[in-house]
């Protein structure tokens, strides 16, 4: 006899629930936030748990985000924005802010806070990441429920998020480590310093090589910040937290022609691999990790725990940025990690990695390029978008999608047949939909970039009028716009409905891709 479809589902989460059991214990994922219209975040916490994520980290305590987390016990992970910090280098500010964000939430069926985090406003973001699972599933088939009994772990907290970027020119160079030190004080003295701990992470480009020695064993931190670095690591080597660092094969190969592409991936297909006296590096991101070993042992520090805040592969927005790729990368990477190879220079260390990221993320800034929206291991509305090995035995599997999800209705805004190609109109109206919408799927080489002139109008105009919620008046176009109730996708290119509910504006430096995508429309009129 058939198992009934509720039941089935149940056996679905179970599975993914089972996975997280046996699979990469140290694996979290991004959350970003930075959508036009997002999940609601209960939607949003039972997608972390469905899949097996039992630890998250956001980039701020936004209110919304931290009642979805309440009761689930999901560990959290807060942030103090980058914009916050030369506040909390008061002491004052940051006692109030733990008292705000921390402690008002530490109760029976409150939020499980496990890390504060420094980062940017621009960047909000929540980690998760996978625990041992230990007990039995237990099903109760006739009331179509279940429970998962597991142990509770200890709580752990990260603080910050790429301060000393490069193109920050040293605004938070004065104020990260005071405020490191006052969020952590204020933990300490309000009771949660021996469950919360305080990170900063920060970005690879805080430590390189020396151009006459670009081998790892040459690692040091960027001239600089070299001071603050120090500081920063002897603090957390004094407090008991790991130091933090994003790193990005992607962006090693992004805009960069000569970069062997293979290099970027796990899976020994490098030409030359980069040897460093005894050292071996088959991929750049045991040569990037392994740098930042070194930088840290030129201060004294080569024992001290690094974390890697994020990692991922986006699939749309350049060329390289594909869905298959970033399959390839994950497989590589997910399997590395259950096996606890470590690096040359770590070898057999456990590594802690937060995949980048969760959903797609319609409204970020595009400045470092129009892959910044498709960071997801999901689509924006949670459909997982190719398999993963969770487990780590290289049998990958597709994750378990968003449940409760509410759609718009089923309808499109695209250009009106009856519209000249060549109205001078057009251009103009495509340029402001993509100055307020997302458009950079139209780019070279991404999924919409085959389109013709009036398919980009289309995307665009539709891409605006989803965004806008679907008013009437947001597919007009001075009349050269129309609602149609058949889906307008073309081929490999999803003209999407978006999602009930509200969310982030998007980015103003989404102009940019507006002035991309318009010189290219007129040429092809």
């Amino acid at each position: 006899m058939a198992a009934p479809r509720g039941l089935l589902a149940l056996f679905a989460v179970a599975a993914a629930a089972t996975a997280a059991a046996t699979g990469v214990d140290a694996l979290g994922v991004n959350w970003g936030t930075m959508s036009a219209r997002r999940l609601p975040p209960k939607v949003m916490a039972r997608l972390l748990t469905d899949n097996g994520f039992t630890k998250v980290k956001i980039f701020d305590a936004d209110e919304r985000t931290m009642k979805g987390l309440a009761g689930t016990s999901i560990e959290t992970m807060i942030a103090v924005p980058n914009d916050m910090l030369a506040a909390v280098a008061d002491y004052d500010r940051a006692r109030r802010w733990v008292r705000d964000n921390v402690t008002k939430y530490t109760f029976d069926g409150g939020v499980n806070i496990k890390c504060v985090a420094l980062g940017p406003s621009a960047r909000v973001y929540i980690y998760a990441v996978h625990r041992h699972w230990h007990g039995p599933v237990r099903f109760s088939a006739g009331a179509e429920t279940f429970s998962i009994v597991r142990v509770r772990p200890s709580r752990f907290v990260a603080v910050g998020n790429e301060p000393f970027l490069r193109a920050y020119n040293g605004s938070f160079d004065h104020v990260t480590v005071p405020a490191l030190r006052n969020i952590q004080r204020a933990l300490d003295e309000a009771g949660h310093g021996a469950a919360v701990k305080a990170t900063v992470p920060v970005n690879a480009d805080v430590y390189d090589s020396p151009a006459s020695n670009p081998v790892p064993s040459a690692g040091r931190f960027r001239s600089d910040v070299a001071r603050v670095m120090a500081d920063m690591v002897r603090f957390l080597n004094r407090s008991g937290a790991p130091l933090t660092v994003n790193i990005y094969p992607f962006l090693s190969l992004y805009g960069n022609d000569d970069f062997p592409l293979d290099y970027a991936f796990f899976d020994g297909g490098a030409g030359a691999p980069v040897v460093d006296g005894r050292a071996v590096y088959t991929n750049v991101f045991d040569a990037n990790f392994d740098t930042l070993v070194s930088a840290l042992k030129r201060v004294g520090l080569g024992h001290l725990p690094v974390m890697i805040g994020e990692v991922g592969w986006p699939t749309d927005g350049d060329r390289h940025a594909t869905a298959a790729l970033a399959e390839r990368f994950y497989a590589g990477l997910l399997q590395r990690l259950a096996a606890r190879r470590g690096t040359p220079l770590r070898p057999g260390a456990r590594i802690e990695a937060y995949l980048f990221g969760l959903v797609d993320e319609d409204a970020k800034s595009v400045a470092p390029g129009n892959f910044e929206r498709h960071w997801g291991i999901f689509t924006f509305d949670g459909r997982p978008k190719f398999p993963l090995d969770l487990r780590g035995d290289g049998r990958p599997a597709m994750p378990v999608p968003a449940r409760g999800v509410e759609y718009l209705p089923r309808r499109w805004c695209v250009l009106n047949p009856i519209s000249i190609a060549g109205d001078g109109r057009l251009a103009d109206n495509v340029a402001y939909a993509c100055s307020r919408a997302d458009c950079t799927a139209l780019g070279y080489g991404c999924s919409c970039g085959a389109l013709d002139p009036r398919g980009n109008a289309s995307y665009a105009f539709n891409a605006y009028y989803q965004a806008q919620g679907q008013v009437e008046s947001a597919c007009d176009f001075q009349g050269l716009a129309v609602v149609v109730d058949e889906d307008a996708s073309q081929g490999a290119c999803n003209f999407s409905v978006q999602l009930v509910g509200s969310g982030a504006p998007v980015a103003t430096a989404v102009t940019t891709m507006a002035a991309v995508l318009v010189p290219l429309f007129l040429v092809l009129l």
